[in-house]
């Protein structure tokens, strides 16, 4: 699941092929349903998903711990504020 061994993940999004700003609403409400404090690893398409989903989420007060690009998508660690 997770592609570090250091921070294992409790959600996981794939969201390559979604367009803005759908990406960034799936985001958002797959966050509100998690628990407070629990980490979310979203994957994106290279482009406007990768700048536009974290800025967006940044702005909305969540915290961007990671952001690496894969292969062919990008992964990025956002938790949810405790």
């Amino acid at each position: 699941m997770s592609h570090s061994a250091s921070t294992p993940v409790d959600s996981q999004l794939d969201l390559r092929g979604t367009p803005c700003p759908i990406n960034f609403v799936r985001t958002k409400l797959q966050l509100e349903k998690m628990a407070p404090g629990a980490l979310l690893e979203v994957w994106l398409d290279a482009g406007e998903p990768v700048e536009q989903v974290p800025d967006s989420l940044t702005m909305e007060g969540y915290a961007i711990e990671r952001l690496e690009p894969c292969v062919d998508y990008f992964v990025l660690h956002v938790r949810r504020p405790a």
